[in-house]
């Protein structure tokens, strides 16, 4: 440990922002917030939205991000799919083209449901309005799929440290544009400890505005290692090999993926339940007898669904020995 604004912290800030940089695509600099990626969605929310936040909702995450427009006093549009299925450019188009907005939030990868949204797709839909900051929460893909974020045209990107990174949780990454920065500065009631302005001038000095866990940027700049000493492109493609077998698995037993299998997730696997089996049943055996945890679906499809991660340190040998005590546990069902 040292004192966080002495000069072995600058430093250590100062190291982790290339590799940074180059995981989210930007040039632009990587805020290193300490709480948990909700305090850089409200961030993003209190510094760019002036007019209207138009809320794309696909699931519980994106669904979530609505509510915390509204907690923050802003005017918020809520355009809502089906769980399970993407956000579509189209409708996305149509609303922006009212007018009425000045940022739009997107969750890319929404992990409730596994659906892996057309990032692409919808970035070249919102780059036709230029008044309109765009903001994409990658909490759970960052990592693990490319995501360029000065190429797609993203004003602000954000993260975490406990899902595809592998690390803790209490750690948010965040990515801001000029284009942003300069709507925060005409941003009344941005806050303190979540204003843009206030880490931008202490980016500049290599330290954050407010006290930092330095034990996580300690643990970040080790996993930045392992990620690069691994390459980026054959990160992307293990996650997309791991994938795979998961998806084998769901098949050869009979279940089938909760989103279209064009836009599932390359992280984690959202499983319908379609042969009824107890789920609770299911997950406490699979604790009980290999010690080993998979999530039993996530609010209003708990029970009918249940998922499996292949996000982070994951290995084929990991995830092949999860899928034989899965076979296991289905077999005493």
């Amino acid at each position: 440990m040292f004192g966080h604004r002495s000069a072995d912290f600058a430093a250590l800030y100062n190291r982790v922002q290339p590799g940074l940089q180059e995981l989210f695509g930007t040039a632009d600099p990587v805020y290193l917030f300490t709480n948990s990626s909700w305090g850089a969605m409200e961030a993003a929310i209190r510094n760019v939205t002036q007019k209207k936040v138009l809320n794309c909702m696909c699931g519980a995450f994106s669904d979530r991000w609505h509510e915390v427009s509204l907690a923050c006093g802003k005017e918020a549009g809520a355009l809502r799919f089906p769980w399970g299925h993407p956000v579509d450019p189209e409708a996305v188009a149509g609303e922006l083209a009212t007018g009425q907005y000045d940022s739009i939030t997107l969750v890319h990868n929404e992990t409730s449901t596994g659906v892996l949204n057309p990032l692409a797709d919808l970035m070249a839909v919102v780059r036709e309005f230029p008044e309109v900051i765009s903001v994409v929460d990658t909490v759970s893909s960052f990592s693990a799929v490319s995501i360029d974020k000065d190429k797609l045209g993203i004003d602000v990107v954000l993260t975490g440290s406990q899902k595809a990174l592998a690390l803790p949780p209490g750690l948010a990454l965040c990515s801001v544009s000029p284009k942003a920065l300069d709507r925060a500065a005409k941003t009344p009631g941005r806050g303190f400890y979540f204003d843009y302005l206030n880490f931008q001038a202490n980016h500049l000095k290599g330290t954050t505005p407010t006290t930092p866990n330095i034990p996580l940027i300690h643990a970040l700049e080790s996993k930045l290692a392992d990620i690069f000493n691994e390459g980026l492109e054959n990160r992307y493609a293990r996650h997309a090999t791991l994938n795979a077998l998961v998806h084998s698995w769901v098949e050869r037993n009979q279940f089938s993926l909760f989103p279209q299998k064009e836009f599932a997730s390359k992280t984690l696997t959202c499983v319908n339940n379609t042969r009824d089996i107890d789920v609770p049943g299911f997950i406490a055996l699979l604790k009980k007898r290999h010690n080993c945890v998979i999530d039993g679906g996530y609010g209003k499809i708990k029970g009918r669904t249940f998922r499996i991660s292949n996000m982070g340190d994951e290995t084929e040998e990991t995830i092949g020995q999860l899928l034989k005590n899965l076979d296991n546990i289905l077999a005493e069902l």
